[in-house]
């Protein structure tokens, strides 16, 4: 079976996997994160080298206090907790996203993380959060324009891979296989530039339920496809 690089995943349905069992939405939550940890032990044990998932959007800033503090709560229990995971298996861990928005304690944990973990070459785990797409481009885009106006770069000199090395993922590969749990069919504003040419696969199962099975039958149908990146028929 070819397994792919780099998955991308739309952690979407912890809400309504709630709803439906009369229970409050912060324990959505809480089951996504042990869905994220089997999908990281699951990614491991298959040789998947990437996997980024969609954790926080900039648009979730808009929720309800007490759900948006549940949720970095819920990260930081995960990065204390796991912390031997990252250690035994070389998981490294970087976050993508606008850093300043995350309060202060938060993120000096997590940096400390990355920094601990980033010569571990197993698997990388990209969360994305407090992250954008749109704003992803526009920060490369602003990067490139004050090297041009400053005479760093010629602007006629900006290709893709320039372009590239200033996203969040620099040298890193696009993802391969975007998948999205809850059975939504868009993308969420969640790396526009990245996933060009990713295959696509959209389950109906809640992201609480999503599990090594789902992750298999997701790459069974990545398998099905012929991979064009639009070069022929």
């Amino acid at each position: 079976m070819n397994i792919p690089k780099h998955i991308a995943i739309i952690m979407d349905g912890n809400g309504r996997w709630a709803e439906k069992r009369g229970l409050p939405k912060v324990i959505g939550h809480k089951q996504g994160v042990d869905a994220v940890r089997n999908t990281v032990k699951a990614c491991l044990k298959i040789g998947v080298q990437y996997l980024t998932l969609y954790a926080f959007s900039t648009e979730n800033w808009s929720r309800p206090d007490h759900e948006v503090k549940a949720l970095f709560k819920l990260l930081e229990n995960f990065i204390d907790n796991e912390i031997k995971l990252f250690h035994d298996n070389k998981i490294k861990l970087h976050i993508i996203g606008e850093r300043h928005k995350i309060q202060k304690d938060l993120l000096v944990k997590i940096e400390k993380t990355e920094k601990d973990t980033e010569d571990y070459d197993s698997l990388t785990l990209n969360i994305a959060l407090s992250y954008g797409g749109r704003q992803e481009i526009l920060n490369a885009a602003r990067i490139l324009a004050q090297d041009a106006k400053s005479g760093k770069i010629d602007p006629k000199d900006i290709d893709e891979k320039m372009f590239s090395g200033e996203l969040y993922t620099k040298r890193q590969p696009d993802p391969d296989l975007l998948i999205r749990t809850s059975g939504e069919m868009r993308v969420s504003n969640f790396l526009l530039w990245q996933i060009s040419y990713s295959e696509l696969y959209v389950t109906e199962t809640l992201w609480p339920d999503f599990d090594e099975k789902e992750l298999n039958k997701a790459i069974e149908e990545y398998n099905k496809r012929d991979r064009r990146f639009g070069a022929r028929l």
